[in-house]
């Protein structure tokens, strides 16, 4: 843990470049600015987000701020347990939050004022009431977050209660059905002063196993000694409470470490998990001991649903559980019934079981024996009700990627009927989501004479054109309603009225940012709800084209390649070219080869991606295919890096052969595992003049129990592991290669320290290369001041190494 004094002192008193280990030739130069075209993409106004009403005649327009400062950043921050959490005001760290809101009328278009709102609006876990009289949200103050509501009949917000909430698990709030009260976790009233680390040691930090299997993956973060137990319990704890819309509020039970709490459907209970010592210094708070209970309204409980003992024993494997009962919650049509599942193969993806999961039920007042609904081969996913004779139960077996979907009758005694099976990395044949309603306050499965009404993306070889299908339970004959037509690109965002076949949908072109409209499927007719101005017009002039093309063994691949404003292939010649990729793993050539991404959508030039390099005269392929298959008995990491070398030649010559690319001025980059990638490809290939690797991991052996998808470890397969890791054939990089870190970074695997680690590496070896640490920053950068650096940066190392290249 560090202080927020340490951390500011940190970013005022050093600029791009940070010493964490003894490295030679520090170049201290203060953050510097890219050209102002660039910095004009980083200004643009964030893209608003939308909250619609219960019922549909409201719609909340949300809209967030630009980046933040340093100074931002610098503000108080504690890492316990896997959770970053600002102590001043108890929310999470570094919250994105609204500034504004904007409630647009969706019948007439109208919009109206909200009076009363803060000055300084920091809002976040907007929440509707079930009524749509209200919406509540926590604004984020320095010292405190507190309740706020905001009245549609008077268009007025008014702070509802002044006890502060505690927002570190994120926002929890639920309202009743009847719109008259909220569900909210304050905090603890009594909890005093912070708990201070003593001068003086009380004793050394011990941990010990006897022969425990106790496999995890590398986490950060996490609790390293009594006194940051001390502070968990002080920040996580928090008293749940009822606050009435008249402004009373009914304290529930006593303080505890409650990470969820959920209202029963019918406001009769509560469903509380508290997490239980001993904590552990191995695993995130995600596996500590915890116990689920049901509370009546007086905070008494009634049942337990589980006593889970400190899960740090799981199996390594993506579809290893707990064996005691999980995935707990409540029955979304039942007035109170609780719905869970329980391992029969203990947990371990590797055991033979033809049986993996069972799904139970148990209605109040929860005195009886839980009632079996059904038995799975894979793992359970989730379950969403129509009503007592229809539900659905959705499995998934992540190792071959495949998914079922069940029809059942949770009130009755009808055999489960398979309603779809599937590979869920087969996009291209994705049935969609089914579509919710409300009945009585809760949320339904929607069924109309038979059917669910299923929205999805819509992938096909032409780019996804997003759907609205309906489709027969019994029978699965399926009807289009509505899909997505060029030139533009549109997709659901909210069910109005189904009866009247009335949707929210957004909608967007090339050349038109995003805007909201009202969709009605039975006269197709369209009305524009708002209508926002280009962000960027500047950027007006840069093309954007989804191609296609084939690495050497015929699969198939794509990108989307971005030319510079007025660019003319046979008048100006070929490019310097950026390739920015992220490696992924499939199981099936068939599903590798898929095009994800519309050619419709708003050409918003990225900063994050290298798009703002088409501003300094580079062509760029964006998003490039990077599959790694393996099929059969054969994973996709056996190969990793002979595909990742076919994959560059294949994106390389794709762009040579439009005429757009220099094949001897091409640079390769990614972020994160897309830097693991960068940096295998340059050890073990010649193909390109220079690569960018952001926040990345290089030494395979750091993260022994696993990484990515790969669920190998180290013991399993130490040659994949060495073989892997550009660590260990950091004598081969000749290629100049720039590392950008943030310095705290708390993503799993990506310690800094990997960065460091590598940059040493390769400077021992005489290779050319650049390690820039960023002050404050995360796994992804936030800061203006840290985002422009970066661009500099990156512009400053490819024109010199790219496009200025001999």
């Amino acid at each position: 843990m560090r202080t927020s004094a340490q951390r500011l002192a940190t970013t005022l008193g050093i600029a791009s470049f940070i010493p964490l280990v003894a490295l030679a030739n520090p170049v201290n130069i203060g953050y510097q600015e890219p050209a102002q075209e660039i910095i004009d993409i980083v200004d643009a106004a964030p893209a608003p987000g939308a909250n619609l009403s219960p019922g549909g005649d409201f719609l909340l327009i949300l809209d967030y701020p630009a980046l933040p400062t340093l100074r931002d950043l610098a503000a108080p921050e504690y890492r316990l347990a896997g959770r970053r959490i600002n102590p001043a005001n108890s929310t999470i760290s570094q919250a994105r939050y609204i500034e504004d809101f904007r409630l647009i009328e969706t019948e007439s278009g109208d919009a109206r004022t909200i009076e009363n709102l803060p000055a300084d609006l920091r809002a976040i876990g907007v929440s509707w009431a079930p009524s749509a009289d209200y919406f509540a949200f926590i604004h984020m103050e320095e010292d405190a977050a507190t309740l706020w509501k905001v009245s549609l009949r008077e268009n007025r917000a008014r702070q509802w209660s002044s006890l502060p909430v505690n927002s570190v698990w994120g926002t929890q709030l639920e309202w009743s059905a009847d719109s008259q009260s909220i569900l909210v976790t304050l905090v603890d009233p009594a909890r005093g002063a912070e708990p201070q680390r003593p001068i003086v040691p009380a004793a050394p930090v011990i941990t010990e196993t006897r022969g425990r299997s106790a496999p995890a993956r590398t986490y950060q973060d996490l609790l390293s000694d009594e006194h940051d137990e001390a502070l968990f319990d002080y920040y996580f704890s928090s008293q749940i409470a009822r606050v009435h819309t008249s402004g009373d509020v009914d304290l529930i039970g006593s303080p505890g470490v409650y990470n969820d709490v959920q209202w029963s459907p019918d406001n009769q209970y509560i469903l509380v998990t508290e997490l239980q010592r001993p904590y552990s210094y191995a695993v995130p708070q995600f596996r500590f001991a915890r116990t689920t209970d049901v509370w009546n309204l007086n905070g008494e409980s009634v049942y337990q649903v589980v006593d889970q003992p400190l899960a740090d024993n799981l199996p390594i494997g993506f579809d290893a559980v707990v064996e005691s009962r999980r995935n707990i919650s409540w029955r979304n049509d039942a007035d109170a019934t609780l719905v869970w599942a329980e391992a029969a193969d203990g947990g371990n993806p590797r055991a033979e079981a033809e049986v993996r999961d069972r799904v139970y039920q148990l209605a109040a007042p929860f005195e009886s024996d839980p009632s079996h609904l059904l038995d799975l081969n894979f793992r359970f996913s989730r379950l969403l009700a129509a009503d007592g004779d229809t539900a659905l139960v959705w499995e998934r077996w992540w190792a071959d990627r495949e998914e079922r979907v069940w029809n059942i009758n949770p009130d009755g005694d009808r055999a489960p009927e398979l309603v779809w099976e599937r590979s869920w990395e087969d996009s291209y044949n994705d049935p969609g989501n089914p579509l919710m309603t409300r009945v009585d306050g809760r949320r339904v499965l929607l069924i109309d004479d038979g059917h669910i009404i299923l929205t999805g993306t819509g992938a096909s070889d032409e780019g996804d054109r997003p759907f609205i299908h309906r489709r027969h339970l019994g029978t699965g004959e399926t009807e289009q309603l509505w899909r997505s037509q060029s030139p533009y690109f549109e997709r659901p965002v909210a069910l109005i009225n189904w009866s009247e076949r009335r949707f929210l949908t957004q909608r967007e072109s090339i050349n038109s940012p995003p805007d909201f409209y009202l969709r009605e499927l039975g006269n197709n007719d369209l009305t524009a709800l708002t209508e926002t101005p280009h962000p960027m017009p500047d950027t007006l002039g840069i093309s954007r084209e989804l191609i296609h093309y084939e690495r050497e063994d015929g699969l198939p691949m794509s990108a989307t390649l971005f030319l510079p404003a007025g660019y003319d292939a046979e008048r100006d010649g070929p490019l310097p070219t950026i390739i920015w990729a992220y490696p992924r793993e499939f199981r099936s050539s068939a599903a590798a080869a898929q095009v994800s991404g519309s050619p419709y959508e708003f050409n918003r030039i990225s900063y994050w991606r290298p798009q703002f390099l088409a501003t300094q005269g580079y062509a760029v392929l964006d998003n490039a295919t990077m599959p790694i298959v393996g099929e059969g008995e054969q994973l996709p990491n056996d190969t990793f890096i002979e595909q990742l070398i076919m994959n560059s030649r294949a994106a390389i010559d794709a762009g040579v052969s439009r005429g757009v690319t220099d094949p001897n001025r091409v640079a390769l980059g990614g972020h994160s595992y897309g830097a693991f990638m960068t940096a295998n490809v340059l050890a073990h290939s010649d193909l390109f003049q220079a690569g960018i690797a952001r926040s990345g991991a290089y030494n395979r052996s750091l993260t022994p129990f696993g990484f990515q998808r790969e669920e190998r470890t180290i013991w399993d397969d130490p040659a994949l592991y060495q073989r892997m890791s550009p660590f260990f054939s950091a004598h081969q990089i000749k290629t100049p290669l720039l590392l950008i870190h943030g310095a705290e970074d708390n993503n799993s695997g990506t310690f800094p320290m990997q960065s460091e680690r590598m940059y040493q590496a390769i400077k021992g070896n005489g290779g050319i290369t650049r390690l820039v640490m960023l002050p404050l920053e995360s796994h992804g950068y936030r800061a203006r001041e840290s985002v422009l650096h970066m661009l500099w940066e990156t512009v400053e190392w490819l024109d010199e190494f790219v496009k200025h290249a001999e």
